[in-house]
């Protein structure tokens, strides 16, 4: 509804009752107040269909065309008494007359002075008549409307029903008698025009007070408040409202009553046992939504993606309770050359936890730049200029970092000789790799020759790491550390047993296939940031690949 100046739309109390349970941000409104429009329904014009019942009338224009022994193109209008005069023939009594029956009446006339001709009538200007808009609406009084108008031609020139007007208690009166009951949502939910009846003169068009309104909101192809007849229950509120949604709970509603408020609030309806319950004024009817009524993982079918060194590699669903190695038998087992050891198992859930922790180290490692810069002074312009350069590589540092996302890899302990994967429950959308059996070790970092090398079986770390021409003189030997195929990391600090000697931990210890073995250069040796901590270590406890690694470093 709108105020008397049609400026702004004004809420009734339930409806801003209503707005406030679905959202402050929802347009919940009354359902036809926004579609009886002058835009949606416009007036009815002379160039309308015009129907067989219509009553001729005074004031009238009639089209009467002749040819054949007499031509004649005639415009006319029925005068006060009823009739129109035709020239040669004279008056002919027209009012009272139904359209069907016009043309008959003239030609029975006309005959009675010519033969042989042929002859066609219709209705041209139409009359305009005065009828009167009453009871609940918005701009209550009478209206010239065009004598083919109908009742929600009046509707619209009378603003339509108020606040407090029915859609559904609409009369027609003609003198003391009712002519018709009209109830808009025949028209605007079914269609149905039937009882909207064409107007004439005097007609009185008077809306009754609104009947019980109730709303409904949530999973509906269309919210808003409705109005009921006696009698009507849940399912025919559904039906106004469009029914359920694609992706609306089909199994309960909700009903906030105003006479419960106080006592149980909100009650719950199962569907479809309670459909044809009865709804009071004032109850707010919500649907629910089945995308947030998530299943306890226990009862959910799970969706993974198996590739790699397996027989049918793909997307699969699997029950509920299913592992790793149901998910390898679904995809019909592995290959001949799959490398069990390297599996890689991704997991969404994992990887948001990842991404949370690795920003949060981010900050840390932000912070701890910032401070070193704020407490360094400098003395000297040499100095202040290198310590611009340094807050420089800093902030590049940061960048690339963050450019690094953490893929949600769940490291499998299992053996390198391993050829069942672990019986580890499944959760909906993990991706299973499996690797066919790598022959190289790779060797990066702060070394003479990094690359890839030909894995020799029974060489350790150290002779791999001497295939690169080992360290250089700026590399951090105790800081070296190896991401195996699997995912885990072995450094040299916990190799060393307490004192820095490279060989003496990775020189027993056994290289295995897919290694890569990577030494950082020693960050206290450059004028990078003397302060800084080891962000290395940021990296591989996330099992990040060598390739971003080597990046960083380039």
């Amino acid at each position: 509804m709108q105020d008397p100046s049609g400026r702004k739309p004004l809420l009734t109390e339930f409806e801003r009752h209503v707005r406030r349970s679905a959202g402050e941000d929802s347009e919940v409104r009354r359902f036809g107040a926004e579609l009886l429009s002058q835009r949606n329904f416009p007036q009815g014009e002379a160039s309308s269909q015009i129907p067989q019942d219509y009553i001729i009338s005074v004031g009238d224009e009639l089209a009467v065309n002749l040819w054949g022994s007499v031509e004649a193109d005639l415009r006319l209008i029925v005068d006060r008494s009823g009739r129109i005069t035709i020239p040669r023939v004279g008056p002919v009594m027209v009012a009272g007359l139904r359209y069907a029956d016009l043309n008959a009446a003239i030609d029975q006339r006309i005959g009675q002075v010519f033969r042989n001709y042929r002859l066609s009538t219709s209705l041209g200007k139409l009359r305009s008549i005065r009828v009167y808009v009453t009871g609940f609406t918005q701009r209550p009084g009478a209206y010239a409307v065009s004598s083919l108008s109908t009742i929600v031609n009046a509707l619209v020139q009378s603003g339509g029903p108020s606040a407090a007007g029915s859609f559904r208690n609409i009369e027609l009166r003609r003198g003391s008698k009712l002519v018709s009951q009209f109830d808009m949502y025949d028209l605007l939910l079914r269609g149905d025009k039937s009882a909207d009846r064409v107007l004439q003169a005097d007609d009185v068009v008077h809306i009754g007070p609104v009947g019980q309104q109730v709303a409904l909101i949530g999973s509906v192809n269309r919210q808003g408040i409705f109005e009921l007849k006696p009698g009507e229950v849940v399912d025919d509120l559904l039906l106004m409202g469009g029914g359920l949604n694609a992706v609306a709970d089909r199994t309960r509603l909700a009903v906030e009553s105003l006479d419960t408020r106080n006592d149980i609030r909100i009650a719950e309806l199962k569907l479809p046992a309670q459909s044809r319950l009865n709804l009071k004024g004032g109850d707010v009817v919500r649907a629910f939504n089945a995308l947030d009524a998530v299943l306890p993982q226990h009862r959910q079918n799970k969706r993974v993606r198996i590739e790699g060194e397996v027989q049918r590699p793909g997307d699969y669903i699997l029950p509920p309770t299913s592992t790793l190695n149901d998910a390898v038998t679904a995809a019909g087992g592995l290959t001949p050359g799959a490398f069990v050891y390297g599996a890689e198992f991704n997991r969404e859930s994992v990887r948001i936890t990842q991404q949370a922790q690795y920003e949060r180290a981010l900050r840390d490692l932000e912070t701890e730049f910032a401070r070193i810069q704020v407490t360094q002074k400098a003395l000297t312009a040499d100095e202040a200029s290198a310590q611009g350069a340094r807050a420089q590589s800093s902030g590049r540092l940061i960048e690339r970092l963050r450019a690094v996302r953490p893929t949600g890899r769940i490291v499998l302990q299992i053996q390198p000789a391993a050829t069942n994967l672990p019986d580890l429950s499944l959760e909906d959308g993990d991706r299973l790799v499996v690797p066919a059996r790598p022959s190289t070790v790779g060797v990066f970092g702060s070394v003479f020759n990094g690359g890839s090398f030909v894995f020799n079986p029974g060489a350790s770390l150290d002779d791999m790491l001497k295939l690169a021409g080992g360290p250089t003189r700026g590399a951090d030997n105790a800081s070296t550390f190896v991401i195996r195929a699997n995912g885990s990391v072995v450094s040299a600090k916990q190799q060393s047993s307490g004192w820095i000697s490279l060989s003496s931990g990775f020189a027993t210890l056994p290289a295995l296939p897919g290694d890569t073995i990577f030494v950082p250069e020693d960050l206290t040796r450059t004028s990078f940031s003397q302060e800084a901590k080891e962000w290395t270590q940021i990296l591989y406890q996330f099992g990040l690949g060598a390739a971003a690694l080597k990046t960083l470093k380039n």
